[in-house]
This record gives C-alpha cells, sequence and structure tokens, in this order.
C-alpha cells in the first residue's frame, strides 16, 4: 500500500456517493507498500457494512483485466468463510470503477493489527489460514497465471540491469545470474496447484491476539505451486526484516500450523528449499526494481532488495534443515 495520486475531498465524496455506504467522513492516506495508491475511509456507515474501508487506486504491476479475478477471489473466499475482506460493489453491481483512467476499488476494513514480530502461536494460525484458501480456492472458476515466476524474474533482472543491482550491492548482479540459472535448472514443475496469495508478509496479516483476523492485499494472488505459497510466507515470517536472525521455532509453528489443515505431500517438501530460493529472488528483484525506480515525490517507504539476498544465502547454505522441525542451522551473521 502507498499513495502515487493524490485525491482531494471532492474527488474522494464524489467517488464514495457511488456506493451504498453512508457518506464520506474522513480519508486518511497509507503510506505502507509500494504498488498501489491507498486510503482508509470512514463514511457514516450501512448497516451490515460497518462504516471503514479501504479505498485502493491500481497503479503499478496491476493489469486492468485481472481485478475480477482479484476481487472475485476476495468474494468467493470470504463466502467460503476464510478471513479475508469482502469487495464493495458499487450501486450498479460493479466491483471497480474508473477515475482519472485507473481503477478504484472500496474493499471491507477488517478489524486487527500487523505485527513487526510474530510469535510461534501467531505463526502456527498464519499456517493454518494459508493453507484454508488454499482449499477453498478449489471451487474458484477463474485463473490468473503467476506473471512474477521464472520468465518474470528474467525480465526483472533485465529492468533493473546489471548496473542498477550493482548500484544497491556489487555483489547483486553475480547473485542474481547465478540464481537464475540455477532456478531453470531447478525449478519444479509437477507439484500440485492452487490458488496462491504469493505475498503473505506479516503487514497482510491482521491478527486480534494470536488469531488469524484478515488476510488482505491479494494483488499478486495467482494460480500456481501451492507449496510455493508456503515457501514465500515462511521467507516472509522467519527471519528479522533485514533478512539475519533465522527464527526457527516460527518456522516450525508455520508449517505445523499449515499440515494440521492440509498435509504436504513428502515431494512438496522436498522441493521447498528450492520454492524458498525462487520466493527471495522474486522479492530481491521486485525490491531492487521499486528501489531504482520509484518517484521520489511518492508517499511510498522504499523496502531494502539486500534483507532477500540475505534470505536467499541463507536458503542456499541450509537447503531442507532450514524447514526441519529438530535442531535448527546456525543463524546468519
Amino acid at each position: 500500500m502507498a499513495v502515487y495520486t493524490h485525491l482531494g475531498a471532492e474527488d474522494l465524496a464524489a467517488l464514495i456517493a457511488h456506493y451504498d455506504v453512508g457518506e464520506l467522513v474522513s480519508a486518511k492516506g497509507i503510506a505502507e507498500g509500494v504498488s498501489n495508491s491507498n486510503w482508509l475511509v470512514e463514511t457514516t456507515g450501512r448497516e451490515g457494512y460497518g462504516a471503514r474501508f479501504i479505498l485502493t487506486m491500481y497503479e503499478r504491476r496491476i493489469e486492468l483485466g485481472d481485478l475480477p479475478f482479484f476481487l472475485g477471489l476476495l468474494d468467493h473466499l470470504a463466502a467460503h468463510d476464510c478471513p479475508v475482506p469482502r469487495t464493495i460493489h458499487d450501486r450498479e453491481g460493479a466491483a471497480f470503477r474508473m477515475l482519472d483512467g485507473k481503477a478504484v476499488a472500496l474493499i471491507e476494513f477488517l478489524p486487527g493489527v500487523s505485527i513487526d514480530h510474530p510469535e510461534a502461536e501467531q505463526a502456527h494460525s498464519v499456517g493454518q489460514a494459508l493453507a484454508g484458501i488454499h482449499l477453498a480456492s478449489a471451487d474458484f472458476s477463474m485463473v490468473r497465471n503467476n506473471d512474477l515466476s521464472l520468465a518474470g524474474w528474467d525480465n526483472l533482472a533485465g529492468v533493473c540491469g546489471e548496473e542498477g543491482l550493482a548500484q544497491i550491492d556489487p555483489a547483486l548482479p553475480a547473485m542474481v545470474r547465478n540464481e537464475l540459472a540455477f532456478l531453470r535448472n531447478h525449478w519444479p514443475s509437477d507439484l500440485p496447484r492452487s490458488v496462491i496469495h504469493a505475498d503473505l508478509f506479516p503487514d497482510n496479516v491482521l491478527m486480534m491476539g494470536h488469531q488469524v483476523s484478515g488476510l488482505i492485499d491479494f494483488y499478486f494472488a495467482c494460480y500456481d505451486i501451492t507449496a510455493y505459497d508456503l515457501a514465500v510466507t515462511h521467507a516472509a515470517w522467519c527471519f528479522a526484516p533485514d533478512g539475519r536472525g533465522f527464527q526457527p521455532e516460527i518456522g516450525s509453528a508455520l508449517m505445523r500450523g499449515y499440515e494440521s489443515v492440509r498435509a504436504l505431500s513428502p515431494d512438496e517438501v522436498a522441493a521447498l528449499p528450492v520454492l524458498a530460493r525462487g520466493a527471495c529472488l522474486r522479492f530481491l528483484l521486485t525490491r531492487a526494481e521499486d528501489w531504482l525506480h520509484t518517484p521520489a515525490d511518492a508517499l511510498v517507504t522504499r523496502k531494502d532488495p539486500l534483507a532477500f539476498a540475505r534470505r536467499l544465502a541463507f536458503y542456499a547454505d541450509n537447503g531442507a534443515a532450514a524447514f526441519a522441525s529438530g535442531p535448527q542451522p546456525s543463524l546468519l551473521p
């Protein structure tokens, strides 16, 4: 989440008037994240919807043709009692509208807080919730391919360029080059697939105590390897924000929570180290692209690509031990 486009009070009020949610009371820009403009909106409310919503204007990496998938997925999962926000449809029944050539959507606001330092019980709950959306999406009729998998990583590396990567850190060009070669030769092709979240960081999970109250920001969701989603979440949850300090108790709890709802096959377990390396390269490259190309005047917090370079090195060095429930590998220096 972020704010790239600035909307005045009159523009926001006119937009909210298209929805049966009451009149606009306030709107505050949200600075977290990097891809879209977002506002926390408060209205006079409507029974059954409450009075607080998230308004999103789609700015980057979002194709207009993908919005029916993203928003329809939210409605599908919510109907299956998954902890996700509903899409608020306008008075004509549309899930999104156009404003100044950009798509906007109004999403239900869910209670809860995002956590900076997860505990094992919270990670267990996240694992359960993640497995739940994998199972609940089985009868979702729409499909979206993952444009941020192997081919997408090649493209991102080209967009960043070796000179750009070297501006971030001199070691990055060689690391990206070598990892792309490794993943092309080892990426699995025959594992179970489903709709995946693909971006389940702690700031995309709302907690009430130790329980998940909301999974949000499904704008990278796609149809891909199911266990890849678990690897993404493992990489996102089990380290300090700078990519150091692997926390084995968080990883073990996440895995146990997931398998309490959906058991992993032996092939999926064996593939997790490679899937985790792919997850780390994906976030290294998207962060690098944002680091190099985010407008200087955007209300947005850029995220450090090196945090995922360190995670990638950890998974490459430790392999299956990173996912073991017994003795754990040494922490990063």
